[in-house]
């Protein structure tokens, strides 16, 4: 699976490096312990070292990575590390989706139903990749919402891993079926229920449960180590 190119435009030469071997590790294609080397990435890519730095950089920020004189080494992600990236996720949208009630939910609640929309089309075609895109579309405009910078600023650190780790998920979810994709759909509508309550109550519960079952994909797709 590759990133969707529209998560990929307008993107640098360094953040596209960045993603696709943030995509490569996350999915184990690129094992923890493994050595990276600049001059090789750079060939692979054919371009200079400086955008290959770019990525290391941000790579090592994510956590996949441990820059050292030899070259990077490997990291990766366990399944208890993506778990607590969805804690992590968890506290920014129940915040987020907390604060929503405050304002005019009627755009919102529209962008919202046109991105499921997106959703299905993307089953109709088995489209993996614009399926996990409008997917984290979906969560992305809740917070930006929010109009709460220090949130933002904080998703915006964790955007590019939640996206690689979601890519890894959509896998999971469309290799048992389209109902189960629809499942997965479904409980992006019942968000939107939620919100129009403007009930903390029922958006505690709708963030709650979707984030429940989410960490249930995870036990799947990022099975523990041996």
């Amino acid at each position: 699976m590759q990133f969707p190119p529209l998560w990929m435009k307008g993107a640098s030469l360094g953040e596209r490096i960045a993603n696709v071997l943030r995509l490569r590790i996350v999915s184990g294609e690129i094992k923890p312990g493994s050595i990276l080397s600049e001059n090789k990435i750079a060939k692979d890519f054919g371009t200079s070292r400086s955008p290959v730095r770019d990525a290391m950089k941000a790579l090592s920020a994510d956590g996949l990575i441990n820059l050292e004189r030899m070259g990077a080494v490997v990291l990766g992600l366990d399944l208890k590390d993506i778990q607590e990236l969805y804690d992590v996720r968890y506290l920014i949208e129940s915040f987020a989706q907390q604060r929503i009630p405050e304002q005019n939910l009627e755009n919102l609640v529209l962008t919202l139903n046109q991105i499921v929309d997106q959703m299905e089309l993307a089953l109709k075609y088995q489209n993996q990749s614009e399926f996990a895109y409008q997917d984290l579309t979906f969560h992305e405009t809740i917070i930006i919402k929010t109009n709460h910078m220090r949130i933002l600023n904080l998703w915006n650190g964790l955007r590019h891993l939640v996206m690689a780790v979601i890519l890894v998920t959509t896998e999971e979810v469309f290799s048992h079926g389209d109902d189960h994709v629809e499942w997965v759909i479904e409980k992006h509508r019942k968000i939107i229920r939620g919100l129009q309550t403007k009930q903390q109550a029922a958006i505690e519960k709708s963030v709650q449960e979707y984030f429940s079952d989410s960490k249930q994909t995870l036990n799947k797709a990022f099975p523990p180590s041996e």
